[in-house]
């Protein structure tokens, strides 16, 4: 079965630990190998600068894994195609991998939007506004202000529209993402759990999950512990709770998977890199109708690509 990643963090730890390989390194959780033994379709590679990196260099550190990006990934393996629009997705033949960049934290902006502009040229497609803490755009969940979006994350957000690039609010304080909501065309929480079943603060309730599917906005199901049981003795068990749990919301077609895979110290039990997704497929199957479970691994989020991503500067 075909698989749609909208989340993993290989580029900051690539760019960490220098001498990592994406082929076979085994202290990765994504590889190339496991996604070409495992069904990968599309993976979507986050650009997530930490925020112990000095503010005048966030941009550079930024620039620096866009560079992995390109030479690890893209170039290194004949297979594995960039995504710069739908029509790209649509053209991918049946031997080759989409891979999607997108900036997780608008930190590396700087509060300048040639910045943006220059990430766009380079082949971001998805923006996640915030990490957990404050920056130009907008306040993180865990920002004890609470603030929302800022004049500055206006502008960044009209030109997600404009390019037709996925907002994404995974992250972003609670005023941030109703205003977000308010202006964005293209939102999406790229990777959160449902806060009924787990209540940690980056999970989403009961009216954000509603408005994102009013919206048809698409929320990755994450496989983060922490996001997934308050006691993090998560299972795959606990992933199909959320799938489910999303369901009864009105989410059939809103919910897709974005792993965290690399951004997490250890996964789910059995799903402790991505060859587990047979597993969890597997386990999908047994509870929901096969082609439910196309659309969560992989159709949802590939419809709900905007048609005019990539096509505007």
């Amino acid at each position: 079965m075909k698989i749609f990643d909208a989340h993993c963090d290989v580029l900051n730890k690539m760019w960490s630990e220098p001498g990592l390989t994406f082929s076979d390194d085994q202290s990765l959780q994504i590889t190339y190998e496991q996604l070409k033994k495992t069904g990968a379709k599309v993976q979507l590679f986050a650009i997530f600068v930490p925020e112990n990196v000095p503010e005048e260099v966030k941009f550079q550190a930024a620039l620096e894994m866009v560079d992995i990006f390109y030479q690890e990934i893209i170039d290194r393996y004949d297979d594995m195609k960039v995504i710069l629009t739908k029509r790209d997705l649509q053209e991918l033949k049946d031997n080759e991998i989409g891979a999607i960049l997108t900036l997780e934290g608008a930190d590396a902006l700087q509060g300048n939007r040639v910045y943006w502009t220059t990430l766009y040229r380079l082949g971001v497609r998805s923006l996640g506004l915030t990490w957990n803490h404050g920056n130009a755009v907008a306040d993180g969940i865990l920002e004890g202000r609470g603030a929302g979006i800022t004049d500055f994350g206006k502008k960044i957000i009209g030109d997600n529209n404009r390019r037709g690039i996925w907002t994404d609010l995974s992250h972003v304080s609670i005023k941030g993402f109703w205003d977000a909501m308010d202006i964005a065309e293209f939102p999406i929480a790229s990777h959160s759990n449902a806060k009924k079943l787990c209540g940690h603060p980056r999970n989403l309730n009961d009216d954000q999950i509603k408005a994102l599917i009013q919206k048809d906005g698409i929320i990755g199901v994450t496989f983060v512990p922490k996001f997934l049981r308050d006691d993090r003795k998560a299972g795959i068990r606990d992933i199909l709770n959320h799938v489910d749990y999303l369901c009864s919301l009105g989410g059939e077609k809103n919910i897709g998977i974005g792993s965290d895979f690399d951004g997490i110290d250890r996964g789910p039990d059995g799903l402790a890199s991505y060859a587990g997704y047979e597993r969890l497929i597997n386990a999908m199957l047994q509870q929901f109708p096969e082609e439910l479970v196309k659309g969560f691994c992989f159709t949802n989020f590939a419809d709900k690509l905007p048609e005019k991503m990539g096509l505007s500067i």
